[in-house]
Parts: C-alpha cells; sequence; structure tokens
C-alpha cells in the first residue's frame, strides 16, 4: 500500500532528524564544560555560549518532536481514554481523530506563522554583539517550521490510521452481524462539547468569564485524553482569540511564543540534568549505594528499608529523578529485601515510596521546572530543599523503624544481618563516585563556582568518566541514553512551551486576580487556602504527571500566593512534595507502575504496590503540613 509505505518512510526521516538532535544537544555538554575550562583555567570565556545554547535548544526540540510524538512520548491522561479503547474501540477512534485534529490545528499554526518569521530573517537577520558574536536567524526559522510542519504531518497520518481503523472495525462488525454502538452516551458527550464550545464562542462574556471557561475546558479536554501540550495551546489560543476578538492576536502569541520562548540558555539545564541521571542509572551507581547502606544499616530493626531510603536519599542527590530512583532500586533493592523476610508489599511499597525523594532533593527536575514558571532562581530552590529533604528522608527512615516493631504482619520478620559482608575500605570505595558528583554539581552552585546549567554539564560529563572507568557504558547504552534524554527533554520543553501560552491567557484575563480577591473576601486565610490547594493538588495526582500538574496550576495559584505575601520559594518546596504524593496515588500512580513493570515477581499485583506505598503517602502528608506550619524549615539556609 503506497500509504503505507510513505508512512514507513517518513517515520525514518524523523528517526534521523531525531538522531541528529540527540547529538546537537550531547554537543552541549563538551561546549559548556569547555567555556568553563577556558575561563577559569585561561581566563578567556569562549563567545557567544550562552546565545548557542539557546539557539541549539529550541533547534533540537523542534528536530526531535515528531519522533516524539512518534514513539508516543507526549503526554496526556488515559483513565478515559484506554478503558474506552478497550470496550468500544469504534468509539475510541472518533475520539482518537478529533484529538489528532487539534494536533494538526496547533503545528499548522506554528508552521503557518513562522512562515513570517522565516521571511523576516531571510537572509541576512543576526542576533548576538556586531563585531563580537551572531548568529544568523534564519536556520533556526527554518528547523522551526520543518519541524512544526513535521509533526502536523504526523498527527495526520495518525488521523488516517484512525480513520482506517474505524472503517475496519465497522466492516469486522457488519461481517459479524451486529455492531458496536457508537453510543449514545458519548454521541451526547460529542454534542454537549460542540453546543458548549458554540455558546462561549459566539457569545458577549468578559475576560474573566473567558478565563473560567478555559478551566472547564481544561478540565474537559486532557481529561478526555488529548495530548496535554495540544490541549493548553488550543485553550490559550482560543481564549486570547475571543478574549481580544480577533484571531491574528491570538496568532501572533502562538508564533512569538513557539519562536523565542525556549530560546533561552537556562533551558539547558533539563537535558543536562536529565542526561547526568541517565547515566548515573546505566552506570549502577544506585546499586553500589544500597550495598553502602544495606551494610551501614544491617542491625537496625528494618534496616533494609531505612537503606533503601538513604540509599534513594543519596541517588537522589545526583539524578533528580523519582522515575529513575523506583526502576533501579526496584530492581536492587527488592529482591534483598524479599529474600531477608520481609513482605513483597513493604518492599515494593519502600521503594515507590522512597522514589519520591529523587524530585525533592537537589538536583530536581521538578524545582527546576518550578524556577522556570514562578521565575524564581533554581540555585535558591535548590538550597531551601535540602532541609525539607532531609526531614522527607529522616520521616521515612523513622516510620520505617516504627513499622518494624509495632506493625509486623505489614514488614515482615526480617534478618538483615545476613549477607553483609563489606568492608571499611569497600564501602568507601563503592560511595565515593557519588561523593565527588554531589560535590562537583551542588558544591559548584551552593560555592558560586557554576550556574545550575553548567553544573549539569559538570556533572553529565563526570557522570560519564566515572562510567567509563567503571566499564559499565557500551556504546549502545550511552546511544539508549542519549535517545532518552532527548525524548524527555522534548516532552518537558514542549509542556513549558504550551503551559506558557496557556499562562498567558490566563494572565490576559484577570482570573488568577479575581480568585485571589475572592479567597480574600471568604475569610479563608492564608493556611485555608493553602490547604484547599494540597488537597486540589493531591486530587489532580491522582490523574495527571507531576509536570503537567505544576505547568496547569501554578499560573493560576502564584498570583494568589503573592497577593497573601507567601515566599514563592518555600511555596516550591510545599508544591513539589504535594505533587509527588500523586506518584503513589490510584488510579495513575507512575512510581507504582515503574515498580510494577519492573518487579522481576509477576505474583505482585498493582493493589499490593500501591497498598505498601500508602504509609508514605500518609508521612508526605505529615512533612507538608510541618512545613507550611514551620515555613521557616524551608528558608533556613537562605538566610
Amino acid at each position: 500500500m503506497i500509504y503505507r509505505s510513505l508512512a514507513n518512510s517518513f517515520a525514518k526521516i524523523t528517526s534521523l532528524l531525531n538522531s541528529a538532535g540527540t547529538l546537537w544537544v550531547f554537543a552541549l555538554m563538551f561546549l559548556i564544560c569547555a567555556d568553563i575550562i577556558a575561563r577559569a583555567g585561561f581566563n578567556a570565556p569562549i563567545r557567544g555560549v550562552t546565545e548557542i545554547v539557546g539557539y541549539s535548544l529550541i533547534g533540537a526540540v523542534f528536530m526531535q518532536l515528531a519522533h516524539s510524538l512518534h514513539v508516543g512520548r507526549f503526554s496526556r491522561a488515559e483513565m478515559f481514554i484506554e478503558p474506552l479503547a478497550r470496550n468500544r474501540p469504534v468509539t475510541a477512534a472518533l475520539f482518537h481523530s478529533v484529538f489528532a485534529s487539534g494536533g494538526i490545528l496547533v503545528f499548522g499554526l506554528i508552521a503557518w506563522g513562522t512562515v513570517a518569521k522565516f521571511e523576516e530573517a531571510w537572509p541576512d537577520l543576526k542576533f548576538g554583539v556586531e563585531g563580537d558574536f551572531t548568529i544568523l536567524v534564519w536556520p533556526l526559522r527554518l528547523i522551526i517550521l520543518t519541524g512544526a510542519a513535521m509533526v502536523a504531518v504526523k498527527y495526520l497520518i495518525l488521523l488516517i490510521d484512525n480513520l482506517l481503523s474505524l472503517r475496519q472495525s465497522l466492516r469486522d462488525r457488519a461481517a459479524q452481524g451486529g455492531k458496536e454502538p457508537l453510543g449514545l452516551y458519548y454521541l451526547l458527550i460529542f454534542l454537549g462539547l460542540f453546543a458548549g464550545g458554540y455558546f462561549v464562542a459566539t457569545g458577549d462574556f468578559s475576560k474573566v468569564q473567558v478565563g473560567l471557561f478555559s478551566l472547564v475546558g481544561m478540565l474537559i479536554v486532557i481529561f478526555m485524553g488529548i495530548h496535554i501540550g495540544v490541549g493548553l495551546i488550543l485553550l490559550g489560543f482560543a481564549g486570547i482569540w475571543m478574549m481580544m476578538g480577533s484571531p491574528d492576536i491570538a496568532i501572533n502569541m502562538v508564533k512569538l511564543a513557539s519562536n523565542e520562548f525556549l530560546r533561552n540558555f537556562f533551558f539547558g539545564v533539563i537535558p543536562l540534568f536529565v542526561l547526568m541521571g541517565l547515566v548515573v542509572n546505566e552506570s549502577d551507581i544506585g546499586g553500589d549505594t544500597f550495598d553502602v547502606a544495606r551494610w551501614l544499616l544491617r542491625r537496625v530493626k528494618g534496616g533494609l528499608g531505612v537503606a533503601t531510603v538513604t540509599a534513594n536519599a543519596i541517588f537522589a542527590a545526583i539524578t533528580g529523578s523519582s522515575i529513575a530512583s523506583a526502576a533501579v532500586f526496584t530492581k536492587v533493592a527488592a529482591p534483598h529485601m524479599i529474600k531477608h523476610g520481609y513482605t513483597p508489599k513493604f518492599a515494593v511499597g519502600t521503594v515507590a515510596g522512597s522514589s519520591v525523594l529523587g524530585m525533592l532533593i537537589p538536583p530536581s527536575l521538578l524545582l527546576i521546572i518550578y524556577g522556570f514558571v514562578a521565575e524564581q532562581s533554581v540555585g535558591l530552590l535548590f538550597l531551601a530543599a535540602v532541609i525539607p529533604g532531609i526531614i522527607l528522608a529522616l520521616a521515612m527512615g523513622l516510620g520505617i523503624i516504627a513499622m518494624a516493631h509495632f506493625w509486623p504482619s505489614y514488614v515482615g520478620q526480617p534478618n538483615d544481618s545476613e549477607d553483609e559482608n563489606l568492608d571499611v575500605g569497600e564501602a568507601a570505595w563503592l560511595v565515593l563516585p557519588i561523593i565527588i558528583l554531589i560535590i562537583a554539581v551542588l558544591g559548584g552552585i551552593y560555592g558560586g563556582l557554576f550556574t545550575p546549567v553548567e553544573a549539569g554539564a559538570v556533572g553529565a560529563a563526570g557522570a560519564l568518566i566515572i562510567a567509563t572507568i567503571k566499564r559499565r557504558l557500551t556504546w549502545p547504552k550511552l546511544w539508549k541514553v542519549l535517545l532518552e534524554t532527548g525524548h524527555t527533554t522534548v516532552s518537558v520543553l514542549f509542556l513549558i512551551l504550551a503551559a506558557n501560552i496557556y499562562g498567558r491567557m490566563l494572565a490576559l484575563s484577570g482570573l488568577p486576580q479575581v480568585a485571589s480577591e475572592f479567597i480574600g473576601a471568604a475569610n479563608l486565610g492564608f493556611l485555608g487556602f493553602m490547604l484547599l490547594y494540597i488537597v486540589l493538588v493531591i486530587i489532580l495526582g491522582m490523574f495527571l504527571d507531576s509536570i503537567s500538574i505544576m505547568l496547569i496550576i501554578l499560573p493560576l495559584v502564584l498570583p494568589i500566593v503573592e497577593a497573601f505575601g507567601g515566599d514563592l520559594i518555600w511555596f516550591g518546596i510545599v508544591t513539589v512534595i504535594a505533587v509527588e504524593m500523586g506518584l503513589l496515588t490510584p488510579p495513575l500512580g507512575i512510581a507504582v507502575y515503574v515498580v510494577r513493570s519492573t518487579v522481576s515477581d509477576a505474583s505482585i499485583t498493582l493493589n499490593q504496590i500501591f497498598a505498601g506505598a500508602f504509609p508514605y503517602v500518609v508521612i508526605m502528608l505529615f512533612v507538608t503540613i510541618l512545613l507550611i506550619a514551620f515555613p521557616q524549615l524551608s528558608l533556613a539556609l537562605l538566610n
């Protein structure tokens, strides 16, 4: 079939561009490290590094977007569409077709808007400092235009595939003498959404009312299963169009955000810290950490559980990823705990529960994203997270010891003293790489030697050197790490771009300010607002991933926090802990699903992991309330 041949050829082209974008990002690590060496060793910094990094990031993102969509890395909520696909495949195909049409519209708008930007830049528009360092702009515009057009084409392919699947399903049903009911219920949903959209689009509403409609629309389109980034851009575009009465203004907003927003040196911290974490993950440094921790805690009741928390805390200080921690320690810690007499529920629950430390203890990807959205210093956020991270790790460790004494039916009857034969020298050798990385990354930031972006480059380079010395990183593993770094970076930065567009629309509506005044008039007080906020975040965490929650809710609540006089650094720490509870709560619970997909024992169920992780949700809630009651715990190191 000609269509399938063309689709396969297109997939190969997207893969080729993705590889080029991956190598482009990898090269940034070497460039930034070279600049650090040139600046520190020879007092001759490389000119234009800031511009090159920003230029490279937006170029690499748009080169990799189509392939990221092809391999399913665009974030979406699955609680509606996946069960529908199992039970009503024809109806699901209709929904997927609508979602793909939305993607075509969004990236068609970006491509169309970039045509004018390309014409402005052709042939000799430059940015930089004339006579010092300049870069031609038109190649970047061409990459954005090409990348956006390719994503639109990929969505078109998805649309055609869904329509073909729909046609085949209907034929199969007809051949069997029956048909799948498209469902009056779902038809009514479609008609209701269409009628509601038409009502909103044609009505005479205030900007605040448009903002409220956008919030309702956001919940509907995201929970139905549209890609979150696409949904946010569609709502932002439609909201600005309605408020300003002109599609041209909305198109200009999408065009400017797509071409300019991601061209920012500080976004370089995302791929570099992701790269460092993935290299550390592939190098089995997490396993070394666990070996040392279980040796140190071998005589503590519940010691292997405490060792898992300790190892997760240390591992978090060099990865910044809860998902990586959950995957590593499911393989390393859970089998040891089960072997030594811990119940499977406790073993996998402890791995899942303690993995959340990866997103709190710096360097943390969530804190980096919060810093971008809230316009706060990433370095200060990292510093503020140190004491809360230690408190949370200690609370989990003490909770395990208490459960081992008072809840043996949950923990089991462990014997932790067997098979622990390390000596001091061996233990020191195993943790030395971790200490080196922590000093290089966090010491460099807090000591004022590096910016967070430079610290990420140093950390990634250091992790590569350590992995090479330990002979634990083959070329295929390195390429796997680079590809995963690219996909993670693209999915995160696309969400940030979409949230920026949606946030601009919300700010234009004035809804955050009105919400702040309403809460003040309701006499809830700041404490009441914070409690409601925590409850809302936990509920959202049951359905959405952590990054999506933050990017959706922060544009609305940050002005309210400022109106109450709340400290945004402290608020970021509280937000991250609250958001991370969602990694452990059903039905989504991403950390739980990672543990389930990684654990070798097929008899361990999702319900067991959720039940095993529940005590850690309670501990996290307790620590969150403690930080709300005593904000100085988060700000102590900043004073």
